[in-house]
């Protein structure tokens, strides 16, 4: 089906001021990036957070789902509203995950 690009928009202003945060446009969808990391997925108008321990101690009941077939679960993100929390979970997804190897 593939994300809109106003659902897109809609994230990225729930996401206002976090330093650092990108989308870019792979196959229909989203990467969400943070600095070098690719923090989260936006697939079919939902948003996909990695998950990480970090992430969970801030989730109440966490969701998990794949954002694509064959995809490992991520924290499937509901409420979209509460964009403080938004903000510290992607940050401390990012401080959580390695930084990527460079390509060859």
């Amino acid at each position: 089906m593939g994300t809109k690009q106003e659902f897109m928009q809609y994230v990225e202003d729930q996401l206002n001021g976090v330093f650092g945060l990108r989308f870019k446009k792979m196959f229909g969808e989203y990467g969400v990036f943070l600095h070098e990391k690719m923090v989260g997925i936006l697939a079919d108008d939902q948003l996909f957070i990695k998950p990480t321990e970090q992430g969970l101690k801030l989730i109440d009941e966490p969701s998990y789902a794949p954002p694509y077939p064959g995809a490992k679960d991520y924290l499937l993100i509901e409420n979209l509203e509460h964009n403080q929390l938004l903000k510290e979970l992607m940050l401390v997804t990012y401080e959580a995950l390695p930084i990527p190897k460079k390509k060859k």
